[in-house]
C-alpha cells in the first residue's frame, strides 16, 4: 500500500505563484507544498527584470491596461487585464510588508522601464527580482509551522473522481494527486479537498530556453488528462537576448537593458549597424516578438551565429548599480560588457497559453486550482507583455485563495491506490534520453518563430511516433522523473502544434508563413480533452 498524505490544499510548485497560495493560506488550512527539485529551482528565481505595477507619477491603470492589450494583439481578456493590473499594487505592496529589498533611489522605489510599456512601471531588485522576491518568500514559508515542504517530490498524475468505481456524472473533482517521491523511490499518495497547480510553463519542449531545467509543462500536462481545457498554447515567447556563449546555459540578459539604453547590432564584420529601427518604430522598445524575429531575421539573412546586444555606452558605475549580476557574469566569461558587446540569441522564454481558469484561478475541475505560467488566464492574450508574468502570479494565487477560504471544505473518499505492480526497470534508458532530444530539436526547428504549415505536419507526425513509444514504457516500467517529465513534454508539444494547427493567422508570437496576414476576428484557441 502507498503513503498517504491528509492536507487542506495541496499546492505542486514552489515558485512566486505557489508560495504566495501558501502564505495567504498557512494561518488558516494545512498546506503541503510539493516540489520535485529543491524549493529554489523554479523559473520565478530565474526572474531578471522586475514586476509591473501603476505605481509612478503620470502613470494610470488606464495605460498600463492599454499596454498590455496592444502586447497580447487582440487576443487579452479585458476583464482578467483589468482585475490584473488593478491589484498589482498591493501586491508590490504585500511583498514590500514581506521584507524584499526592492531598488530605490531617494527612499522610494526605483522604477524602469521595459519593452512595450509606455511608462516607467517596473519595480525590481537590480537586476536579479526573481531571486530576491524568491529568497525572502522561501524563508517565511520555512519559517511557518502551518506548511510542510515536499522537496524532490514530482507530481505523476492529478487523482480525480473519475478514478472513483462509481464516478458520479456531474463535473468532476479533484482529490487530490499521486507524487513520485524521488528519494525513497516510490509513488505515494495526497489527499486534498483543494489543489493548487502552480508548476510553471513549458520552455524545456525547446531546444535553446531561458528556463531552468524544471520547467517540462507537467501542470499543463496533468490538467488536461483530468479534464481540464487547455488555451492560446500557440504562443510561446521566445526571449530575444539570451546570452550566447557554450558555458551559459539558459542565462537571459533581461529586458531592462534594452529598456536603459542597450542598443541591437550586427557584428563589426558588418559595420556594427544598429538593425532594430529598420524593423519596427519603436527599435530595441518594440514587444519581444517583434524584437525576436527581427533578430531571427538578421541571423538567417547574414548566416549568424548570435547578434550583439551593446550597452558599454554607459558608464562603469551604471552598469555595476543597474546590471550587477550580469556584468559579474559575463565578466566570469570574458565579456566586458562596459567595453564591448554581448553577444545574444533568441530563446524560448515564456508559455502564454495553458490551463484555462476563470478570475479565482478555478479550472475545468472543482477544486482544481491554477495559478502563474500554468495557466491561461486572458492576461496575455498571443504575447506577455514584460513584467507582467510575476504580478499574474500573484493576484491570481491570492485570488484562489479567496475562493478556498469561501468554499466549503468537502471531506476525501478513500483513494484508488497507486498500482505498484509496474516495479521493472525500463532496460533501455536510452530510449527516454534519445526521445527527450529528438522531441526538443524538432520543436526548434519546425515549431519555433517562424512556422510553416509543411513544419508543423512534420512536428505531428513525429509527436505521434513518441507518443505511442513513451505510452509503452509509462505503461510498463517503474516511473522515474525523467520518464514522467518526457511524457509532459511529449504531450504539451502536442497541444502547442495543434494549436499552431488550427490558427490559420499571424498574430502575436505565432507567426506562419503559409498564413502572415490578420484575421478581422481575434479569438482564442482552447482545446477540450476527450471524454475519458
Amino acid at each position: 500500500m502507498t503513503d498517504l498524505h491528509r492536507f487542506d490544499v495541496l499546492i505542486i510548485g514552489s515558485g512566486l505563484a505557489g508560495l504566495t497560495a501558501a502564505l495567504h493560506l498557512a494561518s488558516t488550512h494545512r498546506v503541503a507544498v510539493v516540489t520535485k527539485r529543491q524549493v529554489e529551482d523554479g523559473s520565478s528565481n530565474w526572474a531578471q527584470g522586475g514586476i509591473a505595477a501603476v505605481l509612478g507619477e503620470g502613470d494610470t491603470v488606464a495605460s498600463h491596461i492599454e499596454d498590455t492589450l496592444i502586447a497580447g494583439a487582440g487576443l487579452c481578456d479585458l476583464e482578467a487585464t483589468r482585475f490584473t493590473v488593478e491589484n498589482a499594487p498591493g501586491a508590490i505592496a504585500w511583498l514590500r510588508e514581506l521584507g524584499v529589498p526592492f531598488s530605490t533611489e531617494k527612499g522610494e522605489l526605483h522604477l524602469t522601464r521595459e519593452g512595450g510599456h509606455s511608462h516607467r512601471r517596473i519595480v525590481h531588485a537590480t537586476d536579479a527580482t526573481g531571486a530576491a522576491v524568491q529568497a525572502t518568500l522561501i524563508e517565511r514559508v520555512r519559517a511557518t509551522p502551518g506548511i510542510t515542504l515536499f522537496e524532490h517530490h514530482m507530481l505523476v498524475d492529478l487523482i480525480t473522481d473519475r478514478k472513483l468505481p462509481h464516478a458520479p456524472d456531474s463535473t468532476p473533482r479533484c482529490l487530490g494527486a499521486y507524487v513520485l517521491d524521488e528519494e525513497r523511490d516510490e509513488v505515494i499518495t495526497f489527499s486534498a479537498s483543494h489543489t493548487i497547480l502552480a508548476t510553471g510553463g513549458a520552455g524545456k519542449v525547446y531546444l535553446y530556453t531561458t528556463n531552468p531545467d524544471t520547467a517540462t509543462g507537467d501542470g499543463i500536462a496533468a490538467a488536461w488528462r483530468a479534464g481540464c481545457r487547455v488555451g492560446n498554447m500557440e504562443f510561446i515567447q521566445f526571449h530575444p537576448t539570451c546570452l550566447y556563449h557554450p558555458h551559459a546555459k539558459s542565462f537571459l540578459i533581461t529586458e531592462a537593458v534594452r529598456g536603459e539604453g542597450g542598443q541591437l547590432k550586427l557584428p563589426p564584420r558588418l559595420g556594427s549597424h544598429r538593425f532594430m529601427p529598420d524593423h519596427d518604430p519603436r527599435a530595441e522598445l518594440a514587444p519581444r516578438d517583434v524584437v525576436a524575429r527581427a533578430i531571427d531575421f538578421e541571423m538567417k539573412k547574414h548566416g549568424l551565429d548570435c547578434v550583439h546586444l551593446d550597452i558599454s555606452h554607459e558608464s562603469p558605475e551604471f552598469l555595476q548599480e543597474h546590471f550587477p549580476n550580469i556584468l559579474a557574469r559575463c565578466a566570469e566569461l570574458g565579456i566586458d560588457i562596459t567595453r564591448e558587446p554581448i553577444p545574444v540569441v533568441p530563446a524560448a522564454h515564456y508559455t502564454c497559453g495553458g490551463v484555462v481558469t476563470d478570475l479565482k484561478g478555478q479550472t475545468d475541475v472543482e477544486g482544481l486550482y491554477a495559478v502563474g505560467e500554468t495557466t491561461c488566464t486572458g492576461l496575455h492574450g498571443a504575447n506577455r507583455l514584460a513584467s507582467n508574468s510575476l504580478v499574474e502570479c500573484m493576484v491570481f494565487a491570492q485570488a484562489a485563495v479567496k475562493s478556498i477560504r469561501q468554499s466549503d471544505a468537502s471531506r476525501s473518499p478513500a483513494l484508488p491506490q497507486w498500482d505498484v505492480s509496474r516495479v521493472t526497470d525500463a532496460d533501455e534508458q536510452v530510449v527516454i534520453s534519445h526521445n527527450w532530444d529528438e522531441l526538443r530539436r524538432f520543436m526548434w526547428d519546425y515549431v519555433g518563430i517562424v512556422r510553416t504549415d509543411k513544419r508543423l505536419e512534420r512536428a505531428a507526425h513525429r509527436i505521434t511516433l513518441l507518443q505511442s513509444e513513451i505510452h509503452e514504457f509509462y505503461s510498463q516500467f517503474h516511473v522515474t522523473r525523467d520518464l514522467l517529465e518526457l511524457r509532459n513534454l511529449v504531450q504539451v508539444a502536442d497541444l502547442i502544434v495543434m494549436s499552431a494547427m488550427m490558427r490559420r493567422e499571424s498574430r502575436g508570437l505565432h507567426f506562419s508563413r503559409d498564413h502572415p496576414d490578420l484575421l478581422p476576428e481575434a479569438r482564442p484557441t482552447v482545446l477540450v480533452p476527450p471524454a475519458r
